[in-house]
């Protein structure tokens, strides 16, 4: 009975017609948030090293000042439901990130920068707590297997916006990628401008906190599902700020960029992928899969050096840290932890601040040492949620129950 309750839907999704303009919708809000707002800062990263002066203390500076933001405001998401549930937030957040995307060029002094990526974190982190809770909230009674294509868009705005800084590349101009940036933000606002709300809670008990038992059982399970998603937030981010500045020093020019579209591009159907095999598998079995996949896959570029081996490390990480979120996310709401999307978005937060400090002395002598470090971290993780796969805790199923 218990998880049948946890298992239960609290709404009726949208009907077919709106299905997928929901998730447009939806990932048109996740690539403006991420896939740029946030990630725009790796491509363009090389850029700012060769023409704007900016040293490698500068670089983990900043990466480190969007982080914090991003903890920011996923804690203010997870200690004010309201907030995560916020339409108004959520078009007010898309207008700030837009703005400090296009402040960067207009200013060389660091604490500036400093304090336009704090903002932009902050944005981008209310804007993918409130989609994820619009969409996610709405289609799972109905259409789960669609929300996967809502997480793609993160994909679709990594691979754009790497396609973009690309073409912009021969130019030096790294301003013009950072406006351009601004305005591929905006032309994503537009869609996203009319996500549909986060449904609304039923009025008295939780159909999700029926079993008496679930507290301490669930809560358990959800102990050990944040761990993970805490670990991997400081693993994945050290590559996911890196690996194109990592690539770009041991290879020709145009590799960095280039993996990081390949990156984007094997994103976009991954999170479909995996949500399509937690409906035949444990998803505690799935996320251990795809944190040991991605540890390999980190590691890759400082083992074997090669065009090759940055081609599959780009395919291998694309292909997992948009799916790690899909299983976490969905297995968090099933356990019907209580503003599960907001607490898991901060402790993955804590963990990509935690990250790229970790790994700052390491900088010093090349970026090889801090990947190795970062799939050491994704295997720690891995083993998180091995625990929960193997302690067999309710509300993670192989596949849904009625």
């Amino acid at each position: 009975m218990a998880s049948k309750a946890m298992l239960a839907g609290t709404e009726t999704g949208p009907t077919v017609d709106g299905t997928w303009r929901m998730v447009v919708q939806g990932a048109c809000a996740l690539a403006a948030a991420m896939g740029v707002g946030r990630f725009a800062y790796t491509p363009i990263l090389p850029l700012m090293q060769t023409h704007a002066g900016l040293g490698a203390a500068g670089a983990s500076t900043l990466a480190t000042a969007n982080y914090l933001g991003y903890l920011v405001g996923a804690i203010a998401a997870s200690l004010s439901p309201r907030l995560a549930r916020s339409t108004a937030v959520l078009r007010i957040s898309l207008i700030v990130l837009v703005t400090t995307l296009a402040g960067m060029p207009l200013t060389h002094v660091l604490s500036a920068w400093f304090t336009l990526r704090a903002v932009a974190g902050a944005a981008s982190a209310l804007v993918f707590v409130v989609a994820a809770n619009a969409t996610v909230g709405r289609l799972r009674a109905a259409h789960e297997h669609r929300v996967g294509w809502v997480y793609g868009g993160v994909g679709a705005g990594i691979a754009a916006c790497g396609l973009l800084v690309l073409a912009l590349a021969p130019f030096g101009s790294w301003r013009a990628a950072w406006w351009a940036a601004a305005l591929m933000t905006a032309a994503l606002a537009v869609p996203a401008w009319r996500l549909p709300p986060p449904p609304q809670r039923p009025g008295g008990a939780d159909a999700l906190t029926a079993s008496a038992d679930r507290p301490r059982r669930a809560g358990a399970a959800f102990g050990l599902l944040l761990a993970g998603y805490v670990l991997e937030g400081a693993g994945y981010i050290v590559a996911g700020t890196f690996l194109v500045a990592a690539l770009a020093h041991t290879g020709p020019a145009w590799l960095g960029s280039g993996a990081w579209v390949l990156v984007g591009l094997a994103a976009i159907p991954s999170c479909v992928v995996w949500a399509a095999l937690s409906r035949s598998w444990h998803r505690a079995s799935l996320l251990t899969t795809a944190l040991a996949a991605q540890a390999v896959g980190i590691a890759l570029p400082a083992l074997v050096p090669g065009v090759t081996s940055a081609v599959l490390s780009a395919l291998v990480f694309g292909g997992t840290f948009m799916g790690i979120t899909t299983l976490a996310l969905s297995a968090g709401s099933r356990l019907g932890t209580r503003g599960s999307a907001a607490v898991l978005t901060a402790g993955y937060a804590t963990g990509q601040v935690l990250g790229p400090l970790g790994v700052a002395p390491l900088l010093h002598s090349g970026y090889h040492s801090a990947l190795l470090a970062a799939a050491a971290v994704a295997l720690a993780a891995a083993v998180c949620t091995a625990a929960l796969r193997a302690r067999s805790l309710p509300g993670v199923p192989a596949r849904p129950r009625s």
